[in-house]
């Protein structure tokens, strides 16, 4: 068991700004790719939830940069666990450039998530779905996991 979830991903040129590099916005957007594969993947009954009434409010995503990328690099971007709340998730995102057997870690991130039901008008906060709970268990080393508001 690798602990990450992972997707791979190759750099096209419409993915950089005009000196080349990758321009920052698409690390946000690779962060969304990876946790939407995530879903369909391990956890589809979420999706079926979301379908319903389930919300999967982003609350807060960041990204540190530690070395640029361009067109044509190979990327894995490795999702896991970080919290795990009654009603929020926090995923950590490792960026890493592939190049033959070597690996270089260009970034790194993460993204809070909270599970909210009902209209947009009147949307108020839920529990994480047990399928999504059951899912996460893999990528959950070293997470802060709490149930019934306390720390396990």
């Amino acid at each position: 068991m690798s602990g990450y979830f992972e997707i791979r991903h190759t750099v096209g040129f419409e993915e950089t700004n005009l000196v080349g590099n990758v321009y920052y916005v698409n690390y946000l957007r690779w962060q969304g790719r990876c946790r939407e594969m995530f879903l369909k993947e391990k956890a589809p009954a979420v999706l079926a939830d979301v379908r319903e009434d389930l919300k999967l409010f982003t609350l807060k995503v960041e990204c540190e940069f530690f070395a640029e990328i361009t067109a044509f690099d190979e990327l894995s971007v490795r999702m896991r666990l970080e919290e795990l709340t009654q009603t929020q998730v926090q995923f950590a995102f490792d960026y890493v450039q592939l190049v033959g057997d070597e690996e270089r870690l260009v970034a790194r991130g993460r993204q809070r998530i909270a599970c909210m039901r009902g209209p947009n008008t009147a949307t108020v906060p839920t529990r994480v779905p047990d399928s999504l709970r059951e899912a996460l268990v893999p990528y959950a080393e070293g997470a802060h996991v709490v149930t019934n508001g306390r720390g396990v």
